[in-house]
């Protein structure tokens, strides 16, 4: 007996908009520059203490970056925070094309 398959749903390209989260585009851009901000840890091979100290925060900050514990964060902080990792922040503003909605977007380049 076949089992009837389930209708498959086109993503927004937002996991929180398409859960129905409120400020889905706030989330997704803080879980994007926290991202990059993990990857820069991680390859400078720095612990949780090592990376307080750089960053100028507590510990059990670092501790919630690295789990994506992102509630205590603006996204201001966060961009602070790659400041002090040595990255430049570029922040562009334009006009969507007719045929989509405007967005955010981080890049990491």
């Amino acid at each position: 007996m076949a089992k009837a398959k389930s209708p498959v749903e086109r993503s927004s390209g937002n996991v929180f908009k398409d859960l129905g989260l409120a400020d889905a585009e706030e989330k997704k851009t803080k879980v994007r520059l926290a991202v990059e901000i993990n990857e820069i840890l991680k390859k400078a091979r720095l612990s949780q203490t090592a990376a307080a100290e750089r960053l100028g925060v507590n510990q059990p900050k670092v501790s919630a970056l690295a789990n994506y514990r992102l509630t205590g964060f603006s996204i201001e902080r966060l961009m602070n925070l790659l400041n002090v990792l040595g990255r430049d922040i570029d922040i562009i503003i334009r006009r969507p094309p007719a045929r989509r909605a405007a967005r955010i977007r981080v890049t990491a380049a």
